[in-house]
């Protein structure tokens, strides 16, 4: 069934989520900060160009946000026009920035006193998987607003589950980022390790891959950190060094310790030094191989 629905937020990952909702026959208006990314996509698969986060979600059933990190969610929802003032009661906001739990909480409050529903659905899976429609969606808010979301998610998600209430949805894409830096940084260092031994690292990664060291980073990123073929244009590195020092708040607001966590963060502040800001988040590989010195 067709719905009016709003997206805010056209970048690597929000802009195919978008797609997704339009492809399924949904009425979508959407709103990006630089306008031509909203243009160019409605250009190219139709809909609305919103004037202000509040115009993109004025009378829509479902709203998608993919922003950068908490200080633009805070602004494109209860800033001047945003998306909070003009959400219409009932309906569900989903947003799938990667932000902090007390922004969830936060927002999550400030809905529920509006008579609309918000949860926070950050994603993993890469831009390859929001392109596919094959995202995993971690979410946390009320179960009511969860199953109206769940149609509007099935055409971009591959799985999508209610971890509790808001902020646990952001707690959880925690965990997987510290899940993945570690998973990162030892492929970094397994492939240093065999390139400077004189390995065939095209046969050592495919004959792992096979075995207990297969993850989704060796089988999707492995070979172009083995080539040095990265992508400069990425912003993976970004996205991760904001990602780490969420995490590392959130331990402190606990006592937490999670000392690996903490020194792989510092890998990507080094790695930003460097100018890869924009590089993808497998960068980290370029602080030990000589190839990048």
């Amino acid at each position: 069934m067709s719905s009016k629905v709003g997206y805010i937020g056209l970048g690597h990952m929000g802009g195919p989520m978008a797609m997704h909702l339009a492809k399924a026959g949904h009425d979508v208006s959407v709103y990006n900060r630089t306008r031509s990314k909203a243009e160019a996509f409605v250009s190219q698969y139709g809909g609305r160009v919103a004037t202000s986060p509040a115009d993109a979600v004025t009378g829509a059933a479902y709203v998608g946000v993919c922003v950068f990190g908490d200080d633009d969610v805070r602004e494109i929802s209860l800033g001047d026009d945003g998306a909070f003032e003009a959400m219409t009661p009932g309906a569900v906001l989903a947003d799938h920035t990667t932000a902090s739990a007390e922004t969830a909480e936060l927002l999550g409050s400030e809905a529920d006193k509006r008579g609309f529903f918000y949860l926070d659905a950050p994603v993993a899976g890469a831009e390859e998987a929001s392109k596919a429609g094959q995202l995993t969606v971690m979410i946390g808010g009320a179960e009511e607003g969860f199953q109206k979301a769940e149609p509007f998610l099935d055409a971009y998600a591959k799985a999508a589950e209610l971890m509790g209430p808001n902020g646990h949805g952001q707690l959880t894409k925690m965990v997987n980022q510290i899940m993945i830096s570690a998973n990162m940084q030892g492929l970094a260092e397994g492939i240093v390790m065999g390139q400077e031994t004189g390995l065939d690292m095209e046969k050592v990664l495919r004959l792992l891959g096979q075995g207990s060291a297969q993850s989704w980073w060796l089988d999707n990123r492995g070979a172009r950190m083995a080539t040095a073929t990265l992508d400069d244009s990425d912003g993976g590195t970004s996205n991760m060094t904001k990602d780490l020092g969420i995490c590392l708040n959130e331990a402190r607001r606990h006592g937490i310790s999670l000392p690996i966590t903490s020194l792989i963060a510092q890998f990507y502040v080094a790695a930003k030094a460097r100018g890869r800001d924009r590089w993808e988040s497998t960068s980290l590989i370029t602080l030990w191989d000589r190839r990048y010195d």
